[in-house]
């Protein structure tokens, strides 16, 4: 993958496409929250100066990724329970007004193609070789986002979307194939009924379900924002 990573260096900007090869470290283990981050030692790896390197932790820093620390250097930002709060709170007005838009604006070889993909997830459950889903249920929410064709709110949603994988990553651990496939059910359900209150209500309930997961693994940090205001 890495050999890859150095031909497409060459060709685009090379911060933007660091900064990613960053966040692909993170979200396969490589890099954990708290981590250091060593500049000369990606830079070297990559074949590239640290003036990049530099830069791409630096667009990192601004989307809340990494922590800069003066006379320590760059670490992966560490995931407080309120900052989960935050996320998924966004992603339960995101999501929301997107899948109620979607039921309107989705055209039915839309849906049909979402509904397929879901069938594929089905298929997926008895595959030994697939060891999680949450991948392709990222993708279903994603693609739930690109159907309500708003601009805008597609774009907020990129902004939040790296951080919605990590913590994917972390619920992961307590996610299972079954879990994934009898939860994201009620979303396709919800798209196919075209009934706009319905799905945004289904949603809603979707996120905070998630939310309360989360907590859960999370101990007495999590039980702590359990009864935070929900809306």
């Amino acid at each position: 993958m890495r050999e890859t990573r150095r031909f497409i260096i060459e060709k685009q900007n090379i911060s933007e496409e660091i900064s990613e090869i960053i966040k692909e470290r993170i979200l396969e283990g490589e890099l954990n929250p708290g981590d250091r981050i060593i500049e000369t030692k990606i830079a070297k790896e990559l074949n590239v100066s640290q003036t990049p390197v530099r830069e791409a932790i630096r667009l990192l820093a601004g989307e809340d990724i990494v922590t800069i620390v003066p006379n320590r250097g760059p670490s992966v930002r560490l995931l407080e329970m309120e900052d989960v709060f935050e996320i998924y709170s966004l992603r339960a007005v995101y999501e929301s007004l997107a899948i109620r838009l979607a039921v309107k604006n989705a055209s039915e070889e839309d849906v049909e193609n979402l509904s397929r993909f879901y069938d594929n997830m089905k298929v997926r459950l008895n595959d030994d070789s697939v060891s999680s889903l949450l991948q392709d249920s990222h993708f279903l929410h994603q693609s739930i986002i690109y159907l309500s064709k708003h601009k805008r709110l597609i774009h907020m949603y990129k902004t939040i979307s790296f951080q919605i994988l990590l913590v994917n990553r972390i619920l992961g651990s307590q996610s299972t194939k079954q879990k994934e496939i009898d939860q994201h059910w009620e979303l396709i359900d919800a798209l196919i009924r075209r009934d706009p209150d319905h799905a945004e209500s289904v949603m809603k309930s979707h996120i905070k379900r998630s939310y309360f997961e989360f907590a859960a693994i999370s101990g007495e940090l999590g039980a702590a924002f359990k009864e935070k205001e929900w809306f």
